[in-house]
């Protein structure tokens, strides 16, 4: 079993990728950080991301939808922003952020290898 730090580095290693954090959808916080830097604030990232995980969680509920969500992904010109809720025991309302360059990356490994950190995080 990885922790957050050991689970983030790996995360910062997949092909394209920008940075990366561990999420609390609670409260918003970032409980880990890396990558990122001056252009890319991924405590501003987290924040944000959090808006969005509350609002899908909420349409499901309203919408009687009894499924949970692998992971939202968000498409821009240059990136792509992947937010990966995770499941299992103690992780209940904590997400991985993972946003990559669009013309490095692989999106199918990207999130084959986030499946496989967010397995053996032990938070």
């Amino acid at each position: 079993m990885a922790n957050t730090e050991t689970a983030l580095k790996e995360a910062i290693t997949i092909e394209g990728a920008i940075g990366a954090a561990l999420v609390d959808y609670t409260s918003g916080m970032a409980l880990g950080t890396i990558g990122g830097g001056k252009e890319f604030d991924l405590t501003v990232a987290a924040a944000g991301n959090t808006d969005v995980v509350r609002s899908k969680v909420r349409t499901m509920e309203h919408l009687g939808l009894k499924d949970e969500i692998e992971d939202i992904l968000i498409t821009l010109g240059s990136q792509y922003h992947l937010i990966r809720l995770m499941k299992g025991r103690g992780s209940n309302g904590l997400f991985l952020y993972l946003a990559l360059d669009k013309e490095r990356a692989n999106l199918a490994m990207a999130r084959h290898q986030l499946k496989k950190i967010e397995a053996e995080l032990d938070v």
